[in-house]
């Protein structure tokens, strides 16, 4: 391409120039401004866990897009930024670094850290203090973002922790925390971590769920072989026990009962029961053939072999209930069938083949086996089907929610199953026959690497999230929100009720803000992240000196965020001047609410959901007012990680991109909530439509010259179009349509322009600054440099955005270039269709009569005899009654097309002048002679009889 100006497209030149430019300028720094509307925006901020990704930056670029568009529209606009460095993410970092682990090492060299510094970010405190710097200046900096820098926050700094606490006392004084006995989560190595979606503490298993198993007791001599189930309901079908021969069990003394266990199983115990003690041992085939009591139905069953009981599930030992069971079903059908490995045993084959399954569900849609059933229908015939997981969540999904229990099921028949479950767990546990365990439903790696098990707390802190009150203020506020998407805004409200009681800290070693009515706990990184926004008015002041952190404390919080006592006596409890605690009050009144919270789709169970039921229960008058999520970019294998490899880090990326081309991306490849798979040709070519816009507006500028023409108009007229509707796009963040508008509409718009010979370079200049302040809020290194080269003043960040005031519209020109482009779309279909390559080719507007025809049916409607009635009064139209009857009834047609708004009226002299005036459009085209006809003239040129197909609006077209 063409030079524009004399100037290559230089990326990283522009990269560097404009974000000194705009960090000397101050642009980006938020003071309150009584009389301007305010925005204010945050999103989630990343855990400091290790260096960022491409995947993080799809969010954080939506945010400054939102922010730079605010700020060109007249708002006042404070965008802060966080990181969150409380938990374990820092020590999982440091001990990386401690026993100097190669990847760790080599990633930290090539970011350009030096030996001193690695040898420094052996101490947590230092990780989070490194990497906070890493993600400003090597990632939201060199993004081009305009966050203020002067607000910037660790979830570990003095006065954030002074903030948390004072927020933990509001919680207390509201009746929301309470303490009992807990199994909760926890790392073996490092002590209690959460587990949800966001992965704060954790590297795998987001997704596993608390699942409370029900060991059952099946006595054998003096001890008891335990069997996990998650279905105490079904022991009323129990007929046989099943134990893996293959495994070694041991004997655990709890609770002063020998229990038969696998070794996983004891040692998940011994987390959770006062004393777990290991006395011996016993192989499974040692227990093959033996009988054990089963509990409740208290009759005798035989212990048989299965090789699908897994050690590390439950307690390795399972009860079986083949008429439920699919997994119980098909095991006891292959041993049924293999009396060799019956006698291999010891035992009797027709023993096993006469064990029935007892019917114990009466479920919709199945019948009294229901196990039997489903593996007959998916063809289901040994324990190595991975289908078996399926049919067993379908059975237990029907008979969950459709069936009550049979006759044979004692004090529970006729019950719902949903009910008796709860039931009969009560009633074993009280019998003495049942105890509980609580394991996780998948498997969970902490940060370090270790397993993640359930552990008993015996006294435990909560946040009580289910008080009514504060649950209904925050059910209540939902509607009035502006949540993006939808879907997340009609469900929202369901999440909120579901939230009860959510454990809030941990004892251990971790890093964060000491619980403040015990000091040997941590607030956990959920809990110390849900107010937050709050806390960015005042962390500048801190930030800068003006306010000492230690000074903070209730009565000064109380003041800023509550409104309680004065700022004199304030000034007295805490030694802060009393004129920066009214400013402070001041710009928290100015600030909040919120406007809108973004963060990832991982946020939608979690952190939104406490975010507004702690703004609910501390900050009630102060909601906030929306909520913006956004999905993953995803790698090849699903979402992008660094622990799990696949992630292009952001630095080589905005190398081979651009960091415009990125922004670009982010923005327009898909709608912000689907999943994008991170695709290499999709990026680079963003990028290239960056660099065409830049050549393209760069032309357009060298410019001189040139007249005014009719086409003019036209194109003030789709600037005026295009400005309204990106700006209506951009208001509702509908980024990625407004970015089709921008950087492909618009571009289109200027090449038919100069298509249809427009040449007019002061209507250029205009509309290229509207552009260009278009592209500013996406791509801003390359607007602020064209910006810079159209020889204005100030920078294209500071600049309003384009208004439609800025450009006149004009119905005709638009209709009338609508017409000729749907004229040449009708030529090349021609063309297309025959083959042909045209040396002549003849337009012919409609008749007259048929545009008066037009007129009567645009003014009376559907009423055809109307039109007729009024036809007959026209001189010129009585004889042509057949023909007009026969075109008004193709007209009937087209008003179904154009709807309420009715058929559009054509004028035959404004028809033929437009065809006349794009005589050489149509040659330079078709690279042949065109001659335009009207339809009325006589002895025209007409050897295919064109002029009478045609219509208004739709000329004949003859091409030879």
């Amino acid at each position: 391409m063409r030079c524009p100006m004399g100037k290559d497209y230089e990326p990283a030149v522009f990269e560097k120039k404009w974000q000194e430019r705009w960090q000397e300028s101050g642009i980006w720094k938020a003071d309150a401004q009584t009389g301007k509307p305010k925005f204010f925006l945050m999103f989630a901020y990343p855990g400091t866990s290790g260096f960022l990704h491409v995947g993080h930056m799809r969010g954080y670029t939506y945010s400054d897009v939102i922010t730079r568009y605010k700020r060109m529209t007249g708002y006042n606009v404070l965008f802060p930024v966080g990181t969150h460095a409380s938990g374990n993410l820092c020590q999982t970092f440091a001990r990386k670094v401690e026993r100097n682990d190669q990847s760790t090492i080599e990633l930290l060299t090539e970011s350009g850290a030096s030996s001193e510094e690695i040898e420094k970010l052996k101490e947590p405190a230092y990780v989070a203090e490194f990497l906070s710097q890493v993600y400003i200046n090597e990632y939201w900096k060199k993004f081009g973002f305009l966050a203020d820098w002067d607000r910037f926050i660790t979830t570990i700094d003095t006065g954030y922790k002074k903030f948390i606490q004072w927020q933990f006392r509001k919680l207390h004084a509201r009746g929301m925390l309470t303490q009992k006995p807990y199994y909760g989560t926890a790392c073996m190595e490092c002590g209690p971590v959460a587990v949800d979606a966001s992965e704060t503490d954790i590297s795998q298993g987001g997704n596993a769920e608390k699942q409370e198993w029900i060991l059952l007791k099946f006595k054998m001599d003096d001890e008891f072989l335990m069997a996990a189930t998650l279905r105490p309901e079904t022991v009323f079908g129990q007929t046989n026990f099943w134990a893996n021969p293959d495994v070694e069990y041991v004997k655990a003394r709890v609770n002063g009962e020998v229990w038969i266990i696998s070794p996983q199983c004891a040692e998940k115990l011994s987390f959770q029961k006062n004393s777990v003690e290991i006395i011996g041992k016993i192989g499974g085939k040692n227990l093959i053939g033996r009988t054990v009591m089963a509990p409740v139905i208290d009759r005798e069953i035989p212990v048989l072999p299965s090789r699908f009981t897994d050690p590390d599930f439950g307690t390795g030992l399972v009860t079986s209930v083949p008429s439920d069971a699919p997994y119980d079903w098909i095991a006891l059908q292959d041993l049924t069938n293999d009396p060799e490995t019956c006698r291999k045993f010891g035992l009797d084959p027709e023993m096993v083949r006469n064990i029935e399954p007892i019917p114990i569900i009466e479920s919709k849609g199945w019948g009294p086996n229901p196990a039997a059933e489903i593996c007959r229908k998916m063809g289901i015939t040994d324990q190595n089907d991975p289908k078996l997981e399926e049919a067993t969540k379908e059975i237990y999904k029907a008979g969950f929610h459709t069936g009550r229990m049979r006759e044979n099921c004692g004090q529970f028949a006729g019950k719902p199953v949903a009910t008796a479950k709860d039931e009969v767990k009560a009633m074993m546990l009280e019998m003495g026959v049942a105890d509980v365990m609580y394991d996780l439903s998948e498997p969970v790696i902490c940060r370090c690497g270790a397993k993640v098990i359930m552990k008993l707390i015996p006294d435990q802190w909560f946040i009580d999230y289910g008080h009514p009150e504060v649950t209904e203020i925050a059910k209540a506020h939902v509607p009035k929100m502006n949540i993006q998407p939808q879907t997340y805004k009609d469900n929202l409200p369901g999440a909120l009720d579901w939230f009860k009681e959510r454990a809030c800290v941990r004892m251990g070693n971790w890093l964060g803000t000491p619980f403040p009515f015990d000091e040997r706990w941590t607030i956990e990184p959920i809990s110390d992240s849900t107010l937050y926004s709050a806390y960015y008015i005042v962390s500048g002041a801190v930030n800068q000196g003006i306010l000492d952190p230690e000074k903070l404390n209730d009565a000064f919080f109380d003041h800023i965020f509550l409104g309680n006592g004065s700022p004199d006596e304030v000034s007295k409890v805490t030694g802060i001047n009393a004129k920066v605690i009214a400013g402070l009050r001041k710009d928290f009144k100015y600030w909040y609410p919120l406007n809108i919270n973004l963060g990832g789709k991982e946020h939608q169970t979690v952190h939104f959901p406490v975010f507004l039921l702690n703004h609910a229960a501390i900050l009630p008058d102060n909601m906030p007012k929306g909520l913006f999520v956004h999905w993953w970019i995803s790698g090849k294998a699903g979402k992008m990680s660094k622990s799990k490899g696949g992630a292009e880090p952001i630095p080589d990326a905005a190398s081979t991109y651009t960091v415009d081309g990125l922004r670009l991306y982010y923005c327009h490849i898909s709608s912000p909530h689907v999943d994008v798979e991170w695709d290499p040709a999709s990026v680079y070519n963003s990028r290239k439509s960056v660099e065409r816009a830049w050549y393209f507006a760069g032309e357009l500028l060298e410019m001189q010259g040139g007249g005014e023409k009719p086409i003019d108009a036209w194109l003030e007229s789709q600037f005026h179009i295009n400005v309204h509707k990106a700006s209506s796009m951009m208001d509702d963040i509908k980024l990625r349509e407004a970015a089709n508008i921008i950087y492909f509409d618009i571009v289109n718009d200027l090449k038919w322009y100069l298509r249809r010979g427009g040449n007019n370079s002061e209507l250029l200049r205009k509309a290229i600054n509207a552009w260009i302040r278009m592209m500013a809020p996406f791509t801003p290194h390359m607007a602020e440099e064209l910006w810079e080269m159209a020889e204005n003043a100030d920078m294209v960040s500071a600049s309003r955005y384009p208004d439609t005031s800025e450009f006149n519209i004009d119905e005709k020109a638009l209709e009338i270039e609508e017409y000729l482009e749907s004229v040449l779309a009708d030529i090349s279909g021609i063309l297309k269709m025959t083959g042909m390559i045209p040396k002549r080719i003849c337009l012919y507007t409609a008749y007259q009569w048929k545009y008066e025809v037009q007129r009567m049916m645009a003014q009376e409607g559907k009423d055809m005899g109307a039109v007729m009635k009024h036809a007959q009064l026209v001189p010129e139209l009585k004889s042509k009654s057949k023909e007009i009857s026969a075109f008004a009834s193709r007209l009937m047609k087209d008003m179904k097309r154009f709807g309420d708004g009715g058929i559009p009226v054509n004028e035959q002299n404004e028809e033929l002048e437009a065809l006349r005036a794009a005589i050489d459009l149509f040659g330079k085209e078709f690279s042949c002679e065109v001659s335009v006809f009207s339809g009325d003239e006589p002895d025209l040129y007409d050897p295919s009889n064109k002029r009478n197909v045609a219509s208004p609006g739709k000329p004949g077209i003859h091409v030879e």
